[in-house]
Parts: structure tokens; sequence; C-alpha cells
């Protein structure tokens, strides 16, 4: 038997589906479509996008589809930067032997701007043509891209066929809905067709007229029955699909949910806040963990990260504690692990109800350090005041002292970690240095000789469709500098032995950081760029600057107009920007103005 088909059986064996059953469809005469996820099997179980479609697809009688997944198999070997099936054999998805590159519609699912080029690998991988200029209708998949990723999708156009904008439940429905039809019909002009379909987003229907060095003077539809703008699709609670806020399959070690979708508040700088506030059923979350409880399923993740607004997280914590202690009993042991939460909406009942679950902690995060007990995550962001007001951040200072109380109060929580962003406009050298202090404070305020604070820095990313937009980024080498300050001056505060034993300051790789700031803003040109350092063999997860300054320079752009603030007229993403040009100005100015009065 062919490895990789031995690795897909064993996988198969483990799952189980959580969410009620359906039957199955045949295939006969259906569209198939495969979801290319870039993780191996445990972690793309906890990719809700790709896996919630892909239940929706297959449970739904009227989508004229049925869905696969292709994973990153633990048996793929890679050379340099790319993957190969063992022994040649055709790269297939979970559900099908027949190859990936004979699916009628494959869709990707980008998470980060920082990892755009990950999609070059995985076409690669599945033998489909990277760009869609290059690949036959009838022949070769559609390919469709969605998520976060994807905020400024122009990287990527000529790469990607579509990109489904906000939530895709519906949007994916019709596209399917009008490929088949097509398929069978034959007739029309397909992407242009799709193009009129809200919430999709079709690059090739869109012309560019590119500034030198990097940006757009112009992009417009190219024929009239293309929309000059696109809006992201949001639906109402009742109208998401059940696998949205659950995840639908597990492989029997970890099962999680989304009890909430988007925020309430709506900081300049963050995308959570756009899409209008949701919040799971009740019923649905109580028979979710009845159903883990059936299967024995040790470990849940609560992967909202704004958990604390969910109006029935009582009722959930409740039975996930019942649940915990019935598994103790039986000498089984239950961990929770929540997402991040906001410091001005703990209360101590939450704490209470949290810390009750015995083992709990911050989703992915591994501690080391000394005696970690319960751990919760709190996003001050900057520790100037008036940075936090200027950002529309509400979190302030007293609220988090006043949240840092309660767990002092109750006695169950050691660890807390402390997201803060550096190298933003109006920001100060003092202000920078003034996180070691406020890390410093937080720990006192604990009070436990065992208390422990994780400082994790972000650098200041603008993000599409936020008012932070337009603003400028400083550059990640440094920002690295800037946070290696922040640690210097939190060891010179609390002595070199208690930094080393109660306190730990992370960045993001550089690298990393240098893809996102011409992906996270970039036009057209920029998925030339990566795939041009992809070809020369580019180990692009420990990409330096000098590599991409001189990639970026053989296509004429300029990594440094990348960093700098965007006064262009025309955004590269304009056909999805909907952000009030007012209160990008407002805000600018604002920004501008503190930063200058030294």
């Amino acid at each position: 038997m062919p490895v990789l088909t031995q690795e897909i059986d064993s996988l198969l064996a483990k799952e189980l589906h959580l969410t009620t059953p359906y039957e199955p469809k045949d295939p006969a005469g259906l569209l198939r479509m495969v979801f290319l996820i870039p993780f191996g099997h445990a972690f793309s179980l906890m990719c809700n996008g790709p896996m919630g479609l892909y239940d929706l697809i297959n449970r739904s009688p009227h989508i004229p589809a049925v869905a696969e997944r292709a994973l990153q198999y633990d048996c793929l070997t890679r050379d340099g930067n790319r993957l190969h099936t063992p022994g040649g054999e055709p790269y297939r998805s979970m559900e099908s032997p027949r190859p990936v590159n004979e699916a009628d519609i494959v869709g990707v699912s980008m998470i980060n701007a920082g990892d755009l080029h990950s999609l070059l690998r995985l076409l690669d991988l599945a033998g489909i043509p990277r760009r869609s200029a290059d690949r036959i209708p009838g022949r070769d998949p559609l390919v469709v891209g969605g998520n976060q990723g994807l905020a400024d999708p122009e990287p990527l156009a000529d790469y990607l066929d579509v990109v489904a904008v906000g939530e895709a439940e519906r949007s994916l429905a019709e596209l399917i809905r009008i490929v088949h039809a097509h398929r069978q019909a034959g007739s029309g002009s397909l992407l242009e067709e799709l193009s009129r379909v809200p919430g999709l987003y079709v690059p090739s229907m869109y012309a560019c007229d590119f500034l030198p060095g990097g940006g757009v003077q112009a992009i417009r539809p190219r024929t009239l029955q293309v929309p000059a703008a696109v809006h992201a699709q949001y639906l109402q609670a009742g109208d998401l699909h059940d696998a949205h806020f659950v995840y639908p399959i597990t492989d029997g070690t970890a099962a999680g949910c989304h009890p909430v979708v988007g925020c309430l508040h709506s900081c300049h700088y963050c995308n959570l806040g756009v899409p209008p506030f949701r919040q799971a059923p009740l019923e649905l979350l109580l028979a979710y963990v009845d159903r883990l409880e059936e299967l024995q399923v040790p470990k849940i993740i609560i992967s909202a990260p704004t958990f604390t607004q969910y109006r029935h997280r009582q009722q959930l914590l409740d039975r996930i504690l019942a649940y915990a202690r019935r598994a103790e009993a039986e000498g089984r042991r239950v961990t929770t692990i929540i997402g991040s939460i906001r410091a001005d909406e703990i209360n101590a009942d939450y704490l209470d109800a949290v810390t009750k679950l015995g083992d709990f902690g911050h989703l992915f995060t591994e501690l080391h350090l000394a005696q970690p007990r319960g751990v919760i995550t709190v996003a001050p962001e900057w520790a100037a005041p008036d940075l936090v007001a200027l950002y529309g951040k509400t979190q302030k200072k007293e609220r988090v002292d006043r949240a840092l109380d309660l767990c002092r109060e109750n006695g169950h929580i050691n660890t807390v970690m402390l997201y803060f962003i550096i190298g933003a406009p109006g920001e100060r050298p003092e202000d920078r240095l003034a996180i070691a202090a406020y890390a410093r404070d937080v720990r006192r305020r604990l009070g436990a000789p065992d208390a422990n604070v994780i400082v994790k820095l972000h650098q200041f990313m603008p993000k599409p469709g936020t008012p932070t937009q337009r603003l400028r980024m400083m550059d990640p080498d440094l920002v690295r500098e800037y946070g290696n300050e922040i640690g210097a001056r939190l060891r010179g505060l609390v002595g070199e032995a208690e930094y080393q034993a109660h306190y730990r300051v992370e960045q993001f790789p550089t690298s990393r950081m240098h893809l996102e700031v011409v992906c996270s803003r970039g036009d057209r040109r920029i998925g030339h760029v990566l795939e041009d350092l992809y070809d020369a063999g580019t180990d692009l997860s420990s990409l330096t600057k000098d590599d991409l300054v001189q990639a970026l320079a053989k296509r004429g752009l300029d990594y440094d107009r990348h960093l700098r603030h965007m006064d262009d007229r025309v955004l590269p993403w304009q056909v999805l920007n909907h952000v009030n040009p007012g209160a990008e100005e407002q805000l600018a100015q604002s920004l501008a103005k503190r930063e200058a009065d030294q």
C-alpha cells in the first residue's frame, strides 16, 4: 500500500464527528472541491474556516459539490522550500485517491499576510499551475482564497481566481452553483459572472495602473458588468452554519468552539471589530460539550479572543466543569484552554468559574516558567494611557489593575501574558521603555512568590480595512532592537535572577515581519517577487531584509515605499476599501501631533 494512503487511513481511523450526522452525497454529477490546508492533521482540525465550509458543503443537498481535505501530511518530504510526496505518489485528499489537481475547485485559507508564499508551495505540491492565466478552464481547478491574510488580496491577485471576502457560507455556495451550471452549459464568462456575486472578488476582472516603486494609480473593472466595489459578506447568527461555531471533527485529543464572532469594541488598529458581533446559540455549545463527554475528548479549546463578551459564558463553563468533575471521578483529566480575554471584562465570577476547571491556560502557549498554575492573557497594547485612547482601545490601566487584583484575590492564577504593540506612529522612546515597568508592576500586583509575566511584543502593522491602514510602519529590524531594549530595561529593573525565573519577553522573527510589510499593503507585483524568491530556493521563513530588498528591486519595487504613510489617492486594495477617509485623516493627524510634542 502506498505510504501516503497508509498515513491517510491511519488518520481517518482516529477521526470522530462531533456535529449531527448527515447522509453522504453521491458524487456523481457533482463538483469536487478540495480544501488545501497547510498544516498537519491535528492542527488542521482547528482551522474552523475551511473545516466549517467543508462540513457545510457535505451536509447541504442543495450545494452541488462534495468537499475534501488535503493536508501537509507527515510523510511529505522537504526539498529546500518545496514539498514532495513519497515515491512521487500523486498528492491526494483525505477522502479520495484521485489527485488533487483533478478537483473542480480548490480552496485555500490564508491566515497571515506573512505566509502568502505558502500558496506557491501548495499549488506546486498539488501539480496545479501557479498563475491564474496559466490554468486551463475545465482542466485545472478554480482556485479560491479567503481569510484575514487576504485583507489585501493584491499580492496574490495573479495566483487566485477568486477571493471570498468576509464570511463565505453564502458566497461560496453561490460560486459552486454557478461553476456547476457553467460546466453543464459552458457558455458566457465564468469569472465575470462570479465577480457579480456579493462577497466575491475576482482580481482578473480588474485592471491596475501601477506607480513606480509600488502602489497603484488606478484600479478599474474591465467591463461594465463588473462592480466597482466589493463588500465583505457577514451573516446573521442564525444564518451561520453550526460548524462556524464548533469544530466538526476531532482526532480524540482536542476539540473546540468559537462562542462569539467579532468584538463589541472597534479599536482602530484591529479588524476583530469590523464584522458585526454575534454569539453562538447556547444550546449548540452545551450539546457540543455533552458530545465531547460522550467521546471522552480530554481537551476543550475556547478559541474566541473575546470570550468574556459571551453572554452565556457562565452556563458554558458550568457545563464544562460538570464534565471535568465526572471525568476526574473516573480517573481521567479534562483540561480547558481559553483564548485571550479583555481585562476590563473580567469579574470575580468569571475567574472563579474558570479556575474551578482546574488546568486552564492560553491557547497554544508553552510557558517554561516556574510552577505555572492558571494563565490569563491581557492586552494593554500600549503602556502610555493617551496612546491607548488615541488608538481607540478602552482597556485603561486602572481596569487592568482591577483585573489583576481579582486574580490575586482568586489565588489560582500566577501567570499573566501581556500583549504590547511597539513601533506605532505616535510612540515615543519613553513609551516603549515604560512597558518594562508595566510588566514589573503586574508581577508585583499579582503578589504571589511564584507569579510570572510573559511580555509578547508585536510590531505595529496597519491592517487594510481599518482606520490605521494608511499609517507608516517601522523597519522590523529597528523594531527588534526596540524589543531588545525593553527586555534589557526589564532585566535592569528586576535583576537578572528574578528575570530568569519569572519573566519572558518574546518577539516574532523579523523575516516574517519583513514579508508582512510588503504583503500587507503591496500591489500585484509583490506576488511575482514572492515567486522569484521561491524559484530561487530562498527559505522564506528566514528571509533577510537584504534578500527581500534585492528581489523587490528586480521588479522595480522599493521596500521603504511600503513602510511609508500611504498618502496615495488609490490603495492597492481599493476595490475592497470602505474605510471613512475622514477617520483615517483625523487619526493620522492626532498621532503625528503627539509624536511631535516631545
